[in-house]
C-alpha cells in the first residue's frame, strides 16, 4: 500500500523536475557554450569566376596563352573561405560552363550550390540540368560535380536525353563524364524512343 508520505515525495520530485525543465528553457548560453553565427567573409552579386590553365613551360620568346577550363557565374556568391573547411554558397542559383580540349562547352545549371574549395566538389541542388555540346541532356534534383576528376554523380532519380539515338532514359543513381559522353547508371527504368513518339503524334 502506498502511504500519504509517498505521494508527497512524488509530488515534490515532479515539482523539482518541472522547475528544472523551465530553468533549462530559459537558460541563456554564454561564452564558449554560445552558438556562434557564421557570416560570410564577403558577398558578391552578379559574379563571374573564370578558371584557366597556363602552359607548363614557356620559353623566353614565347608569348604564352591561357586556356579557359571553366566559368562559374550566378546572381549571388557568399564567401566562407575564412573557415577551417572553406566553402562558397550560391543561394540564388549558379551556372557552370566547362570547356574541353576542343573548346566544346558543357553547361550545368542549378537552383542552389555549394563549392567546397579544399575538395573541388560542387554540390548542386534543385532543377539540376546538364547540357552537352552535342545536345545530350541530364536532369536531376541533386548532383555532385568533382572538378578535379571531371566527373559528376548522384544517388537521385534522373532523366537522360540522347538525341543521337533518339531516346530518353529514366533511372536512379549514376556517375557520368562532364561532357555526357559516358554514363554509368546504377538503376534504369527503361528507354523511351523520341522518334516513335513523334511519329505517333503525326499519325
Amino acid at each position: 500500500m502506498i502511504q500519504i508520505n509517498d505521494f508527497k515525495g512524488i509530488a515534490v520530485v515532479c515539482t523539482i523536475a518541472m522547475l528544472f525543465l523551465s530553468c533549462q528553457d530559459n537558460y541563456k548560453r554564454i561564452g564558449e557554450e554560445a552558438v556562434k553565427e557564421i557570416h560570410p567573409r564577403s558577398v558578391a552579386e552578379k559574379f563571374e569566376a573564370t578558371y584557366t590553365e597556363s602552359p607548363e613551360k614557356l620559353g623566353s620568346e614565347d608569348k604564352g596563352s591561357t586556356k579557359v577550363l571553366a566559368v562559374l557565374s550566378g546572381p549571388v556568391r557568399n564567401d566562407f573561405e575564412q573557415l577551417s573547411f572553406p566553402y562558397q554558397t550560391f543561394p540564388k542559383g549558379l551556372l557552370v560552363e566547362i570547356f574541353n580540349e576542343k573548346n566544346e562547352k558543357t553547361t550545368i545549371e542549378a537552383d542552389y550550390g555549394v563549392l567546397y574549395s579544399k575538395t573541388s566538389i560542387v554540390d548542386l541542388r534543385g532543377n539540376v540540368l546538364i547540357k552537352g555540346d552535342d545536345g545530350k541532356k541530364l536532369a536531376t534534383s541533386q548532383l555532385y560535380y568533382d572538378r578535379g576528376n571531371e566527373w559528376a554523380f548522384t544517388q537521385e532519380k534522373f532523366t537522360f536525353t540522347n538525341p543521337d539515338d533518339g531516346t530518353v532514359m529514366d533511372g536512379e543513381g549514376m556517375d557520368i563524364q562532364k561532357d555526357l559522353k559516358f554514363l554509368n547508371a546504377h538503376k534504369t527504368y527503361g528507354l523511351m524512343l523520341i522518334k516513335e513518339d513523334k511519329e505517333k503524334e503525326n499519325d
